[in-house]
């Protein structure tokens, strides 16, 4: 009898083995041989971008079945650090920041999932993802092997890892990559006062993290391909940004990979990034599929960045530069031209695309999710209009007798107010050489003029007589997010306020205006001067919820709240962006409020309206 016990053990340990192993065979993705390979059969990567903080929620399923419906096997997102780790030490993972929630409804869905964490990620986002007080310790350098840089980033890599590891493939979940670091090759070119090797030693002390966090999916890097020298990372397989040459492709990821692929272009470009005050950019149709084509028959791996962009809602938007520019803010909608637009609407892109797809599944594509609904409101009156000069009466401010940054005043967005009180008369040339980003002037609350980082434009004429304030009202447009100016991004004023070339003197007033929150308007003002900065303030009654875009064509240049949810930045004064996204989720049946802070106020704007269709594309001369 004892026999046939053992016997039986015998037999069932050897299923529970099989049982596992074969588990182990359904849940693995790896790189061998030239290729990818999932669950050991060979695998070729059709990916789409979208990232989770630039839509609500409650879209995450529906963007993602829309990806799936167009024939996409992949998301890609990245995570921004500082969307994270809301204050130091502060992190947030739940509600519209639950990275966890978003992948597995990419994997209820059907779709794996690729991971960015940077930390550094670029993506038009404020300070490319790094939260804005690491600049507030003087011996930190962002991006380089920097000790109390490194520490930091340590800390955001193992808070991100306790939310990665349960979800990567051989966990059952539906991980399958993760890169290291993001496009440093183009840093490296551009920060040659950094030695070769001192930047390896940077990118390879990532991937170590990464790995010592406990992170086990193969990892990748991310460059354009002529800047494989600095940027790959020796154990991580190098992909080529933009390359839609397919031997250039395999001619340079050979050179670091062994002579083998796999192959993939992590980011192919189907649209591209927009500045405020310059055309809104858009790609051809015919010219994305025929690249599409060229990628699939040749058996190349992809990501189209983006598939769908969203909304760089609040003050997450960030900044470029170039040499007509000092800064080029980017504009609120992140619609890049994709084919799924900002709104979640297929487009023709979308269309052409899907059709590609199709071809290549032997079953039929999943319906294309309906559209959500649209609605839209006129007439919405304003009831309230306060004048910033009547806000700051009684709040704190902080006093020195030079202009604080934004940083030394423990502020990371917004807005900031200086003020000073003249002792004897000035007249001449007011410079603020340090300007960042873009400043109204008043003389005893009457407006003299616009200082702008945009236009190079840093002095202004005036003429002030004893007894008189000047007040400085000065924006943040967003950090600047890639190339080597990202570790000078202090904001505020960060130099001597001049006049006639000599520093101002005397006792600086500073009011922080960070608008993490719409102040509440308990009051109106009254006799408000033309052109004083103010908030304005309507509520509207709805029957349906459903999206809708905000009409900025009559307003000029602030931000807008939604039943107190930020949706972004608008400056009509120059577009391409004329109207804001609203996502039905944040609207209610019954009563809503929009709350605009309006930094140019030179129109008498009774009333808001909403729009069935956005405005993207139209230039202000």
């Amino acid at each position: 009898m004892k026999s046939h016990y053992k016997y039986f053990l015998l037999i069932i340990l050897i299923m529970s083995f099989n049982s596992v192993f074969s588990q182990i065979k359904r849940n693995q993705f790896e790189i061998k041989d030239g290729h990818f390979f999932l669950n050991e059969k060979e695998f070729i990567i059709h990916s789409g971008e979208l990232h989770y903080p630039r839509v609500p929620s409650e879209y995450w399923k529906h963007r993602l079945q829309m990806m799936k419906a167009m024939g996409l096997n992949t998301v890609t997102t990245y995570v921004f650090w500082n969307y994270h780790e809301e204050a130091p030490g502060k992190w947030n993972f739940s509600g519209e920041k639950d990275l966890k929630k978003f992948i597995k409804t990419a994997q209820e869905v059907g779709l794996y999932v690729i991971i960015r964490p940077g930390p550094y990620v670029c993506a038009e986002w404020e300070f490319g993802g790094y939260p804005w007080w690491l600049q507030k310790d003087k011996n930190l350098e962002i991006r380089t092997y920097n000790q109390p840089f490194l520490k930091e980033c340590e800390k955001y890599i193992n808070q991100l890892a306790k939310k990665i590891i349960p979800l990567q493939i051989n966990n059952g979940g539906p991980v399958i990559m993760v890169q290291a670091e993001n496009e440093f090759g183009s840093y490296v070119a551009q920060r040659k006062d950094i030695p070769l090797e001192q930047h390896r030693r940077y990118s390879h002390e990532i991937k170590n993290m990464l790995i010592k966090s406990g992170i086990s999916v193969p990892f990748f890097t991310s460059d354009g391909s002529s800047l494989f020298e600095g940027g790959a990372i020796e154990g991580a397989l190098p992909t080529a940004n933009g390359e839609d040459n397919i031997e250039t492709l395999k001619e340079k990821v050979n050179a670091y990979n062994g002579n083998k692929g796999p192959y993939m272009v992590a980011e192919y470009y189907p649209g591209w990034l927009d500045h405020w005050a310059e055309p809104f950019v858009k790609v051809p149709v015919e010219d994305v599929v025929k690249q599409t084509e060229l990628y699939i028959k040749n058996g190349v791996s992809f990501n189209y960045y983006m598939i769908h962009g969203g909304t760089n809602f609040g003050f997450t938007s960030g900044a470029n530069y170039d040499k007509n520019h000092d800064i080029q803010p980017d504009i609120t909608s992140y619609d890049y031209d994709a084919p799924i637009s900002e709104a979640g609407w297929e487009t023709p892109k979308y269309t052409a695309l899907r059709t590609i797809f199709q071809k290549l599944n032997p079953k039929k594509l999943p319906e294309v999710p309906a559209r959500e609904k649209v609605i839209t409101f006129s007439h919405a009156k304003f009831s309230k209009t306060l004048s910033i000069f009547d806000l700051i009466e009684g709040q704190k401010f902080v006093s020195a007798e030079r202009p604080y940054t934004f940083e030394e005043l423990n502020q990371g967005n917004g807005y900031v107010l200086y003020r000073i009180k003249f002792d004897k008369d000035h007249k001449g040339k007011l410079e603020i050489k340090g300007l960042r980003d873009y400043a109204n002037i008043y003389i005893d609350k009457i407006w003299k003029g616009e200082l702008n980082r945009y236009y190079k434009k840093y002095d202004l004429d005036i003429s002030i007589k004893a007894g008189e304030t000047l007040d400085i009202l000065v924006e943040n447009m967003g950090r600047i997010n890639y190339g080597a100016e990202i570790v000078h991004n202090l904001k505020g004023i960060i130099s001597p306020v001049e006049i006639n070339g000599d520093p101002v003197k005397g006792l600086w007033k500073m009011y922080s205006l960070p608008f993490d929150k719409i102040p509440e308007l308990k009051n109106k003002s009254k006799d408000i001067p033309e052109r004083s900065p103010v908030i304005k303030e309507a509520k509207f009654q709805l029957k349906e919820k459903g999206d809708t875009f905000l009409d900025m064509r009559n307003f000029g240049k602030g931000i807008v709240f939604v039943n107190g949810k930020n949706v972004g930045r608008y400056w009509s004064k120059v577009g391409p962006q004329l109207t804001l996204y609203v996502p039905g989720v944040w609207l209610k049946k019954g009563e809503n409020t929009i709350q605009v802070f309006e930094q140019i106020n030179d129109k008498n704007i009774s009333e808001i309206n909403s729009v069935s269709t956005p405005v993207l594309d139209v230039l202000i001369k």
